[in-house]
């Protein structure tokens, strides 16, 4: 049998030439499969599911949605409307690939007026599912009853039902392991179902919404009150404090609300854009949101938006992904500088000062204890270190280095080093200094006046660049370091220790705090309750997503007590999400990350100091836990070639 050669003789194909010109190589896949394929793209996760069901229910005109969820999706999907319904023969081919009732020619997609209209979501759902479905019209005096497995119909009957459709997914990917065995934590997925349920009841008020987990109801909002929905999905009063946006001229209108720049917000998914009433993701307006803003905001911050963009939809085109999350404008830059003109307008207009609680450190002084300890191996050439020597050794020359050159200084706290170079940690007062928790670049007290003096001393060899690095004189040239990743280097390493160790670590509250935690924030806390414990919070659940937090660690600033833990489940949960962390190394990261001292924040030289001293008490002091670097040095010869001394 002859075969057809490769490029170096041998045989690719093992049949004839003849057999060649009579056997098709390309074949037409079957709907099946081709639904499978699709699903791909259409249904990444059981909130893609619920997206793409909330969308034909909203389409459908239904005044009451409910949405059942069970085991985060993977059991159940269910969401019942009371919506215009459909009869047996459009019940039957809506299933189908390709079949839709938003359009019927190629021109009706550039004026959509509906959330769906592509006719591949509940073809592809059902082809990775035990798909039901019922549905009735009003005047219907039975209802059609469906049921697939696997894209195939295996039951077809009619039976009593009320007006509108309700649709239950079940075992989802049960036929696809591969794309079952890498969703997420419960947790995670239940986090993004809630997410999409909440975009859509905030998007539509005027319909009534109620939603079940594990057969728990959490909402059930009958009102058409938006403040209502603000305050039950972001804290209580949430609503009464935002800026109210709104705009209309001949190419656009925008209303909304908007974040003042002291509500901390750090969660780029409290950030909610709609088109036409679309919800959509879209960098441009997002950088123009922040950008809008501008030196209102500190490193790190997003402002929270809800905000409805109504445009010709002519303008628009939503047919970018089978998701139907991204759009594209026919004249962004208009849209855009239009979009930024109205909120920095807004936003400037208000009379408010922002809010620093969360930029001071607390004023109780942490128990470091802490002995010298074998460094960890490896370093990278970009922070500047060579590996001609071992780590121990490079740590100590380098801060004896630095100590020296400081040496003329009168008084130091934190570590200090033996006529052998070996560090020997203090009890560091890095937070018992006045002036903590005053807004960056505020008057300070005298005692701080009198200490931020001494840099400009003759004898001081530590400065503070934009209350962002600390740059020290070294005897072989500069030491340059990033204050939040170095403190955040200090405080994992604490947390790790304390948590292992048991350390007591706890100070209890004057003043007990509560905090209501959304559904996916008390699946988490549920799941750290006990580390949590462990680090020093002290808490007790109050209500079925209550907590009562009686007792903190000593690092967590005064007053941000409430918006600390919040922000450590939410840094946690992405942790959780994008790595592959070990509980605890995940919790001291997160709560190393969101208690760091940050960029913006003055300090004083003895604080300066005694962050440099417990940076170097740590067993690796370059890095930070997330791999960033902490130390950079520049030699005097690197300075000297700079300048072409050399």
């Amino acid at each position: 049998m002859s075969g057809t050669a490769g490029p170096a003789g041998g045989k690719l194909y093992p049949y004839s030439s003849k057999e060649e010109s009579s056997m098709s190589k390309i074949n037409r896949l079957p709907d099946n499969v081709a639904n499978k394929i699709s699903a791909g793209e259409v249904v990444q996760r059981p909130s893609s599911v619920v997206k793409e069901l909330l969308e034909n229910a909203i389409d459908a005109g239904a005044t009451r949605i409910t949405v059942a969820i069970k085991d985060a999706g993977k059991q159940l999907v269910q969401v019942m409307d009371n919506g215009a319904g459909m009869d047996e023969e459009d019940a039957l081919r809506c299933v189908e690939r390709f079949a839709t009732s938003k359009i019927s020619s190629v021109e009706e997609l550039d004026a959509l007026d509906t959330l769906g209209f592509r006719g591949e979501a509940l073809a592809s759902i059902s082809s990775v599912s035990h798909f039901e479905l019922k549905t009735g019209r009003p005047d219907d005096a039975v209802g059609v009853h469906l049921r697939y497995e696997g894209g195939v119909l295996v039951e077809q009957t009619r039976s009593a039902s009320d007006a509108g459709t309700a649709v239950s997914v079940r075992n989802l990917f049960y036929n696809v392991p591969a794309r079952r065995k890498f969703l997420k934590t419960n947790a995670t997925e239940f986090r993004h179902i809630f997410e999409t349920v909440k975009a859509q009841a905030l998007a539509y008020p005027e319909i009534q919404w109620q939603m079940y987990n594990d057969d728990q109801e959490l909402f059930a909002f009958r009102s058409s009150d938006v403040h209502e929905r603000l305050n039950f999905f972001f804290g209580e009063e949430f609503a009464s404090t935002l800026i109210e946006i709104h705009e209309e001229n001949d190419f656009l209108s925008l209303h909304g609300y908007v974040g003042k720049p002291g509500m901390l917000k750090r969660q780029k998914n409290e950030q909610l854009f709609y088109i036409n009433r679309r919800v959509v993701q879209n960098r441009m307006l997002s950088q123009a949101l922040q950008q809008a803003y501008g030196e209102l905001l500190i490193e790190r911050q997003v402002p929270f938006s809800l905000l409805f963009l109504g445009i010709d939809a002519g303008q628009i085109d939503v047919n970018v992904h089978p998701a139907k999350l991204e759009v594209k404008f026919e004249d962004e830059r208009s849209l855009r500088s239009m979009f930024y003109s109205v909120i920095k307008r807004a936003v400037r207009a208000q009379d408010f000062s922002p809010d620093m609680r969360g930029a001071g450190f607390t004023d109780r002084p942490p128990d470091i204890d802490r002995e010298n300890r074998e460094k960890s191996p490896g370093r990278d050439a970009r922070l500047g270190f060579q590996d001609t020597a071992s780590p121990a050794s490079t740590t100590g020359e380098l801060y004896a280095d630095y100590r020296k050159e400081q040496s003329k200084e009168p008084s130091f706290s934190g570590a200090v080093v033996s006529e052998q170079g070996e560090i020997v940690p203090r009890r560091p007062d890095l937070f018992s200094s006045p002036g903590y928790g005053q807004q960056p670049g505020a008057p300070a007290s005298g005692a701080r006046e009198e200490s931020e003096a001494a840099p400009d001393s003759e004898d001081s060899k530590i400065w503070q660049l934009h209350n962002k690095y600390i740059i020290c004189q070294i005897k072989t040239g500069l030491m340059i370091i990033d204050q939040h990743v170095a403190h955040e280097r200090v405080l994992y390493e604490r947390a790790v220790d304390i948590m292992n160790n048991n350390v007591p670590n706890a100070q209890q509250l004057l003043f007990p705090q509560k905090v209501d935690l959304k559904p996916w924030e008390f699946e988490i806390f549920s799941e750290i309750a006990d580390d949590l414990a462990r680090l020093g919070f002290n808490l007790r659940t109050f209500g079925s997503r209550t907590v009562m937090i009686e007792g903190v660690p000593l690092e967590v600033r005064n007053g941000s007590e409430a918006y600390i833990l919040q922000d450590m489940i939410e840094e946690y949960s992405r942790n959780a999400e994008k790595l592959k962390l070990e509980k605890r190394e995940n919790l001291a990261k997160s709560f190393s990350c969101r208690n760091a001292i940050m960029t913006g924040q003055k300090l004083t030289l003895e604080e300066m100091r005694s962050l440099i001293d417990r940076l170097f008490a740590t067993s690796m002091p370059y890095v930070c836990p997330h791999g960033r670097p902490v130390i950079i040095r520049m030699s005097l010869g690197q300075l000297d070639r700079m300048f072409g001394r050399t």
